[in-house]
């Protein structure tokens, strides 16, 4: 178990990194800008589901192969970018779908938005090279049990993602209700959710490169 004193000093180090708007919360915002409260709730539950795969792979010692492979690191982090550019893509395309002021427009299933999330969440390499630069600075190595320790890290984190990501959705889908209420206005608003991931797609794509 990690001490009382680690894990509250990394739960505060986590919420202020986590309050910073960063890729996750451009993310967010812009699914749900292009499909309202609920398509960026199920977005965050994906988003914090993929990284579940990045914290279990840093309690067993492979994150740190992964952040220090030149050609694994650059895959991930084109496929990711890759593929936010293509849902960005897809929000444009369908940004006059059908759409209420009380749902997502265009309508897709539960499970495909949690999908798409979780392949964002996964495939986000910042996000790897943040848990294997910062989980292990509040390990408590004298006490054992090193991945158990780094799993209940990891837990913390997307226990505040998850929260802090939730607020974001539901402030960006009431202010796409307001917009819905004009078809242009909803148009427009889900071109600019879509932007806004093309935009973080070539983002990702062009920083962080490993050298």
């Amino acid at each position: 178990m990690v001490p009382f004193t680690n894990l509250l000093a990394f739960a505060l180090a986590a919420l202020v990194l986590i309050a910073v708007p960063g890729p996750s919360v451009l993310f967010v915002i812009g699914r749900s800008l292009a499909l309202g409260r609920k398509g960026g709730l199920l977005s965050v539950l994906g988003n914090a589901l993929g990284m579940v795969p990045q914290i279990t792979a840093v309690a067993l010692g492979l994150g740190a192969v992964l952040a220090q492979s030149i050609v694994l690191f650059t895959i991930i982090k084109f496929a990711g970018a890759a593929y936010l550019v293509y849902l960005g893509v897809q929000a444009i395309r369908h940004r006059g779908g059908r759409s209420t002021a009380a749902g997502p427009a265009p309508s897709r299933s539960m499970w495909r938005l949690i999908r798409e999330g979780f392949i964002v969440g996964a495939s986000n390499p910042k996000s790897i090279v943040f848990f294997v630069a910062v989980l292990p600075q509040f390990v408590e190595y004298s006490s054992g049990s090193i991945p158990l320790q780094l799993a209940e890290l990891g837990a913390v984190f997307l226990t505040i993602a998850l929260i802090s990501d939730s607020i974001w959705a539901v402030a960006a889908g009431t202010a796409r209700q307001w917009f819905a209420r004009s078809p242009r206005r909803i148009s427009t608003l889900g071109a600019t959710g879509g932007v806004m991931m093309i935009g973080l797609g070539g983002t990702l794509a062009l920083t962080g490169t490993k050298s």
